[in-house]
């Protein structure tokens, strides 16, 4: 049995789901409905995350160059 979730309510002889439903059907039923429109997939296993984010770049700041005292004065 493969789990789908239903994305638009639907019926039809001797059924009902509404959206968001997870329902259990076979698998060839299944990959039908599941067509992005209709149902989804539902993933049984978790999703994979970085342990730690990598650290974010950023640009070092130029300082001002300082301007020399005007000449004459």
């Amino acid at each position: 049995m493969v789990r789908i979730r239903v994305l638009t309510s639907v019926a039809g002889e001797g059924f009902s789901w509404r959206a968001g439903e997870e329902i259990d059907l076979p698998g060839e039923e299944a990959t039908k409905w599941a067509d992005g429109v209709r149902a989804e997939l539902v993933r049984t296993a978790p999703v994979e995350t970085p342990e730690a984010a990598p650290p974010a770049e950023t640009a070092a700041r130029r300082t001002r160059r300082k301007t020399p005292p005007p000449r004459g004065t």
